[in-house]
């Protein structure tokens, strides 16, 4: 049972801003509609500020990558001609989105032989993979396990990218940004943030919310991704703090229970964060290029255009751009690594370029945009400033990178 606490923060939660960035003051998102100076921080007594809400600072993945590893190689693709012709580029503006874009077209039932497909060393590899990253207890259940997180992946992929009325995907790339910073004010895990994304595109499909409940909407998907991967949780009226007290405690739990019973009580998501480290894992890959990849396939929680697309094919997405940026010579290690890594791959050439495409969109607009939380997240000397890196400010070249045949 996770215990509670309390988050020592003021509702300010503009914690990225410095000198040096050109970004527009953080308000709370009910007065996002008014004037910008609006939004005043209250003053608080000191008995009602907030403790720290956990004492490790660090998540698990920031300690992985501490680890040393070797180079990275740049990433090749691995086409299925069952899905579509060799050599087309689809751009992704052009996707109908009453077409959901699925990667299996003969569907998931195969992946009970998937072990028959791969060789016994690509087995080996995701077996000392999940170990290696703590996502499991016992190797002997590690295949199972995999197989289970392909054979799952439907789930968490959606057929259109249309949203109830009347929010549109400048409302929710705006809350999405919002709650990136309270995420990492309250210095959660990485599992956290994505679940919470999860639960909100689905709640923004199922659930019909007023404009003005739409922060109230993503705290509580917030708190209740906190709930299945936190050991330790804000109080109610902390949550509410940060919101500048604009809703009670009793309409936070109200609004959790609706959301519990839309969601039917199943928060059971494997992110793509998961398969981006597995990825990078049986890939060799470095430091820098697991940084890069993490960077962009967070900016994807920005695009509402992704939701489409299965979470393996994020991730594979994410960590070839970020090997085509970086340009780090290879290695016949990682060469050798790299074959076994790309057979996870059973989409085709196109669907990752159509990813790579809208990743290299927001990473070269991600400077100038408001929602640029992301951004100056990963602009800081732990995360090796991968969103400041050179090649990803010049839009035309970033751009026909995903364009170039493999």
């Amino acid at each position: 049972m996770a215990k509670t606490g309390f988050c020592d923060s003021k509702p300010v939660l503009d914690f990225h801003k410095k000198a040096e960035e050109k970004r527009a003051p953080l308000r709370t998102w009910a007065n996002a509609c008014g004037p910008k100076d609006r939004w005043q921080p209250p003053v608080e007594a000191e008995e009602t500020r907030m403790a720290p809400v956990k004492m490790e600072p660090e998540s698990r993945w920031d300690r992985r990558l501490s680890m040393p590893t070797t180079e990275s190689i740049l990433m090749g693709f691995h086409e299925d001609s069952l899905t579509h012709a060799a050599g087309s580029l689809i751009n992704t503006k052009d996707v109908s989105v009453d077409e959901p874009v699925l990667l299996y077209p003969l569907g998931l039932q195969g992946l009970h032989g998937l072990q028959a497909l791969v060789p016994n060393l690509l087995r080996h590899e995701v077996e000392m993979a999940l170990e290696k990253l703590d996502l499991i207890w016992d190797q002997s259940y590690a295949w199972d396990i995999f197989t289970d997180m392909m054979r799952n992946q439907m789930r968490y992929s959606f057929p259109n990218t249309d949203l109830l009325r009347p929010f549109t995907e400048a409302t929710r790339a705006i809350l999405v940004d919002w709650l990136i910073q309270v995420h990492e004010m309250l210095r959660f895990q990485e599992e956290t943030l994505y679940l919470a994304i999860h639960l909100l595109n689905i709640s923004l499909r199922q659930i019909k919310v007023s404009t003005a409940n739409l922060q109230l909407l993503g705290m509580v998907c917030l708190f209740l991704a906190a709930k299945k991967e936190e050991c330790v949780l804000p109080e109610v009226s902390g949550l509410c703090y940060l919101m500048d007290n604009t809703y009670t405690k009793h309409q936070l739990l109200r609004m959790e229970r609706k959301v519990f019973c839309a969601l039917k009580f199943d928060l059971n998501y494997c992110p793509p964060l998961h398969f981006l480290l597995l990825l990078t894992s049986i890939g060799r890959c470095s430091a820098k290029v697991v940084w890069m990849a993490r960077y962009l396939l967070e900016l994807s929680l920005l695009e509402g255009q992704c939701v489409v697309f299965l979470p393996v094919h994020l991730a594979g997405g994410a960590l070839c751009l970020a090997r085509h940026v970086l340009q780090e010579p290879p290695t016949p290690e990682g060469d050798a690594a790299w074959c076994l890594a790309s057979s996870i791959h059973v989409g085709s050439e196109t669907v990752l370029l159509m990813i790579m495409q809208t990743l290299a969109s927001a990473a070269a607009e991600a400077p100038n945009r408001e929602t640029c939380a992301t951004f100056i997240k990963f602009s800081s000397p732990e995360t090796m400033h991968v969103s400041r890196h050179p090649c990803l400010m010049n839009t035309s070249a970033l751009l026909s990178v995903c364009t170039l045949p493999t």
